[in-house]
């Protein structure tokens, strides 16, 4: 294989068959909730009771449901093909428990908690928790999700990062995401410009469809079976 990654990016349509609801969509949450009551540093501030107990009951969904079929293959594929790297939108951490190791999270991880006062930043799984709002064991100052909200700006490192293989990337493979929250909709582009091959699996189009050189309209975990059999086709045979 000439020098270049394989890349996947993947979204809540990866996650969405271990029965964990996508953000969009006709069963999405935020169909059922209010991001702005929710997912914003100024909701957090006026009733940080309130958001924790969505994102208490978010991990405990998350703890009982287990990694499919699509984030075994993508794991699977690290340990197959050279320079595989994985940048994930899902905060769900299902991708680590599937066995990948090259994972790039862009918004964060819903076990990881930060201390609003000392600033410690540690992973917690406890579920659920016996205090909401969760203090801090060191200070007792408030605690909040490791996940990036709306208005916040994504993690510097890992975005520059992203940037930076899906540049390199030969093979860019967009998995279960409608390319719809930005900056990291810009991924598959930036891949294009670079000449990557760029491969979508989604049962719906999204705005990547009109660049993709191969659109699978199937599940994560069907599409997936598809494209790991086209990798090994045409890079190990």
């Amino acid at each position: 294989m000439r020098k270049g990654y394989i890349t996947f990016f993947t979204g809540a349509g990866v996650s969405a068959e271990s029965g964990i609801p996508t953000f969009r969509g006709k069963e999405g949450l935020w169909r059922r909730y209010n991001p702005v009551d929710l997912a914003t540093p100024e909701a957090f501030f006026r009733n940080p009771s309130l958001v924790w107990e969505f994102y208490n009951e978010r991990r405990c969904n998350i703890a009982e449901a287990e990694p499919n079929r699509a984030h075994l293959l993508i794991a699977e594929a690290e340990k197959v093909f050279p320079l595989v790297s994985l940048i994930t939108q899902n905060v769900d951490g299902l991708h680590q428990r599937a066995g990948s190791r090259n994972v790039i999270e862009l918004h964060g991880n819903i076990w990881k908690v930060k201390c609003l006062s000392c600033g410690k930043e540690e992973m917690n799984f406890e579920t659920p928790f016996n205090e909401i709002p969760p203090r801090c064991k060191d200070c007792d100052g408030l605690l909040r999700p490791g996940v990036v909200w709306f208005g916040e700006s994504l993690p510097y490192e890992a975005l520059e990062l992203a940037y930076d293989i899906a540049k390199r990337s030969k093979v860019f493979i967009v998995v279960g995401t409608s390319c719809q929250v930005f900056p990291a909709a810009q991924l598959p582009f930036i891949a294009k410009e670079k000449g990557a091959e760029i491969i979508e699996i989604n049962p719906e189009e999204t705005p990547v469809s009109e660049i993709a050189d191969m659109s699978i309209r199937k599940r994560a975990t069907k599409g997936m079976e598809e494209v790991f059999e086209y990798l090994k086709e045409k890079y190990l045979s």
